[in-house]
């Protein structure tokens, strides 16, 4: 039996990570499940649309793989590609043009816009109805009050509850650290870990680093966004903590055939070896947006066919 020493150990190492692959996976089958459950029952299948602007490789990417997952899920997409010189009326037009169409559930615009355009001019013209990404002022405003629901919840923080519940992370009480206060992730989640019973704190780059660094030490959950490559340090984790790292950093690495990896925000090997549980990146939260994306698909769809008596 001494071929198996040192095995557990290296079997321990990657035990705490949080696979939101697989994670992403169930959910998208729960989806393609119902999706079909109300296709038979409405005779309509849920159908997102998506106005992509300009010529962004990474924005073609990002739309290419809602795309295929629309299809994995048995959802209709449409895709509404503008040019990069079109006028702020024009893709107003396209957008109000969505919001009328009765075969159209969800309405997703790829950001970021060109610079010339009003993004939030843009944004405000979906419907709240339509709002799949849950950035509408009315969407925000319903997650911000209590008692209250949204239509649809911002896809990165819905997947990161998701991956809570799958590993049954008891938020009741503990302490929630969110590092980053965009209305794509560090706001909204925060605003869902206090729905949730946490005791959430929120800092930013204008929080002292000593601050940063003693509420890190302190908390049972830390939800990183600040887009930083390994800025939060491993040693600052405490010991049997729950690490959720949304940040998507390229950096140069030669030996990669792009010429990059991608990296999150905390330094992963060193987090890992005090985490009770941690995402990696890539592999993490990132599948979970893309899947969180087709469960508020059909919840929009399911809301517009079958409105509540």
């Amino acid at each position: 039996g001494l071929q198996g020493l040192g095995a557990p150990a290296a079997a321990a190492a990657v035990d705490n990570k949080i696979d939101g692959k697989l994670i992403a996976e169930g959910v998208k089958e729960e989806v393609r499940l119902q999706a079909l459950a109300l296709k038979g029952e409405c005779g309509q299948a849920p159908c997102l649309a998506v106005v992509i602007i300009g010529e962004r490789k990474d924005s073609q990417v990002y739309v290419r793989n809602k795309v295929a997952a629309c299809e994995k899920c048995g959802i209709v997409s449409v895709t509404n590609a503008l040019p990069e010189d079109v006028t702020q009326e024009q893709a107003s037009a396209a957008v109000r043009a969505l919001n009328e169409d009765p075969s159209v559930h969800a309405i997703l615009v790829q950001l970021p816009l060109p610079p010339h355009l009003d993004s939030v001019e843009l944004l405000d013209l979906i419907s709240h109805r339509k709002d799949v990404d849950g950035f509408h002022p009315l969407n925000a405003g319903l997650l911000a009050t209590r008692g209250r629901e949204p239509l649809a919840v911002p896809c990165t923080p819905a997947g990161i509850m998701e991956m809570l519940r799958v590993h049954s992370v008891d938020l009741r009480g503990k302490r929630a650290l969110v590092l980053g206060r965009s209305s794509i992730v560090g706001t909204p989640i925060s605003l869902l870990l206090l729905q949730a019973d946490a005791s959430v704190q929120v800092m930013h780059s204008h929080t002292p680093l000593e601050e940063v660094i003693e509420a890190v030490g302190n908390a049972d959950v830390v939800v990183s966004a600040v887009g930083k490559a390994g800025w939060v340090k491993g040693a600052w984790i405490k010991e049997g903590a729950v690490v959720i790292d949304v940040g998507i950093n390229a950096i140069d690495d030669a030996s990669r055939k792009l010429g990059y990896r991608l990296v999150g925000d905390v330094e992963f090997a060193e987090a890992a070896k005090r985490a009770r549980l941690i995402t990696p990146v890539p592999g993490g939260v990132g599948p979970m947006t893309i899947a969180m994306l087709m469960r508020n698909t059909l919840r929009l769809a399911s809301l517009h066919l079958r409105p509540p008596a």
